[in-house]
């Protein structure tokens, strides 16, 4: 199994919208049923502000190898959100085997 972390924080240079928010994180939950390819999915948010040295929101997901996580990747749904996450969050990923 490979594990696919992602942790994202809004950009500095974006004015908080709470509502777009929402809307990101429940679309960002709904994702893991959706696709194939996943096999375990988490997404939380953080619930103690301390910046700078915390993030927003992570994402936890589980897939069986590199082609299962090409396939989510690169799934039409995940670049659609993808596209609407990057004006609004920044984010840095880790991808390790279990």
């Amino acid at each position: 199994m490979l594990r696919h972390v992602v942790l994202f924080r809004r950009k500095p240079d974006v004015e908080r919208d709470k509502v777009l928010e929402r809307s990101l994180f429940a679309r960002m939950r709904g994702l893991g049923s959706q696709i194939a390819a996943i096999q375990s999915w988490r997404v939380a948010a953080n619930e103690l502000q301390r910046p700078p040295i915390t993030w927003d929101l992570i994402l936890e997901s589980e897939v069986t190898d590199v082609e299962a996580l090409d396939a989510y990747l690169f799934h039409p749904l995940h670049q659609a959100l993808v596209q609407d996450l990057r004006t609004y969050y920044e984010w840095a990923a880790v991808d390790y085997t279990v």
